[in-house]
């Protein structure tokens, strides 16, 4: 094993930290540590080739990763001009990104507690139960929609 530069050291640890937290958080283990190297990368655009070097995977742990990655909206493929070679980039304002697709979750969370209000019956304390769920759903859609537009604001402003 090659000793790697103290700098790139301090990099993969705090790869590993953060992969560590999102692990925590319920992503699964593989993916977080893409996910992280990304993040960490100066461009937040790595090849399949670049993720298995720096996080020393294979390439079907890669391969793996991305496609959870891809499905969950957390990355996109490109494809460098004139090579079949992919590279995996992260959305240019990532979190405003994932957060802002968490509020059709939300959507369709109250949309289905409210069919299970219809379903038990409102006046059941299952029913209050779920309707507090569904105005509770219904609170963070509005405060995600205020909280977005503060964001873009601030942005801009700085």
């Amino acid at each position: 094993m090659t000793e790697q530069p103290p700098r790139q050291q301090e990099v993969l640890a705090f790869v590993e930290r953060f992969a560590a937290e999102m692990v925590e958080a319920g992503m699964p283990r593989m993916p977080a540590r893409v996910f992280s190297a990304l993040l960490a990368s100066e461009d937040g655009a790595l090849t399949s080739a670049e993720l298995g070097e720096r996080l020393r995977i294979s390439p079907a742990a890669v391969s793996g990763a991305v496609r959870y990655l891809a499905q969950v909206g957390l990355l996109a493929r490109e494809r460098d001009p004139g090579s079949r070679r992919e590279r995996y980039r992260l959305h240019e304002d990532q979190w405003f990104e994932t957060f802002t697709r968490r509020d059709a979750v939300l959507v369709r969370w109250e949309n289905a507690l409210n069919s299970g209000i219809a379903a038990i019956g409102a006046d059941t304390a299952a029913g209050r139960r779920l309707a507090q769920s569904a105005e509770f759903f219904a609170f963070l859609q509005k405060e995600l929609h205020s909280m977005m537009e503060r964001w873009q604001e601030h942005k801009a402003a700085r």
